[in-house]
């Protein structure tokens, strides 16, 4: 499916990240990934066999250093995987500009840096595939995570006007929009009072009934990432079990 495809994935250390490498790697794609958890980092390279940069996705020159040093690995990306992500729940009144920053900084201007460096390479080579995870709640809204929902509709957004502007050099971009998910960052957020209510309940209002696993986002990751997807660009796809029906 990913045979001889060379991916670039953000925050692939843990979660949905580590997930999607594992699908890759399963699928027999050359992957490396970029995270700043360096001993998580490590761990999945050494476990996984992909290729480990330490960096901050919301910093430019992290970004293009980790880009170039996965070229020189791989000799080339023809699959950018922006899934580096980071939220707590709060009401928004509750909140801090301080906050704000940090959750724009790496869940938008993280995925601005990638495509900026990632773009002008793959057009050199009049091929690619971008694979930007959003997230439901930046669909229809979230409680709690009012600036997150902010930043995954403009990813939505974004991804969308660039899936526009490169078709022509045969880039496609679309987006996966996962609903709430086991992961460590889930435990997290489930430390506050509100974050343990609202997700604790959560599975009650999901038709399928459970919360997802980075195991269930990963295929359709995979997919859009490969051949099989050639003719689908600036398309959003939920993997929610149902909870947002939209269309």
């Amino acid at each position: 499916m990913l045979e001889g495809k060379k991916a670039f994935i953000t925050g692939g250390a843990l979660g949905i990240g580590r997930g999607i490498v594992e699908f890759f790697i399963k699928n027999r794609a050359s992957v490396s990934i970029m995270d700043l958890n360096e001993e998580m980092g490590l761990k999945t390279s050494k476990e996984t066999g992909c290729f480990f940069f330490k960096g901050d996705v919301s910093s430019l020159e992290d970004v293009k250093r980790a880009i170039q040093s996965a070229i020189e690995k791989m000799g080339y990306i023809d699959v950018l995987v922006n899934n580096a992500g980071w939220d707590t729940i709060k009401f928004f009144t509750d909140t801090t500009p301080e906050l704000w920053r940090k959750i724009i900084d790496i869940n938008y201007i993280g995925v601005l840096n990638t495509c900026y460096v990632i773009i002008p390479h793959m057009k050199e080579r009049k091929s690619g595939a971008i694979v930007n995870i959003s997230s439901d709640a930046g669909r229809v809204g979230s409680t709690g995570e009012a600036v997150y929902s902010g930043t995954k509709g403009a990813v939505i957004a974004f991804s969308k006007s660039i899936a526009r502007e490169h078709a022509r050099d045969n880039i496609r971009v679309n987006v996966v929009c996962p609903g709430p998910t086991e992961t460590p960052l889930l435990d997290e957020i489930k430390k506050s009072p509100l974050g343990e209510k609202i997700i604790t309940s959560m599975d009650k209002f999901i038709p399928l009934r459970r919360l997802g696993k980075p195991e269930d986002i990963a295929p359709i990751v995979g997919f859009l990432a490969s051949d099989f997807s050639s003719y689908i660009t600036g398309q959003v796809i939920s993997v929610s079990g149902g909870l947002n029906m939209v269309g």
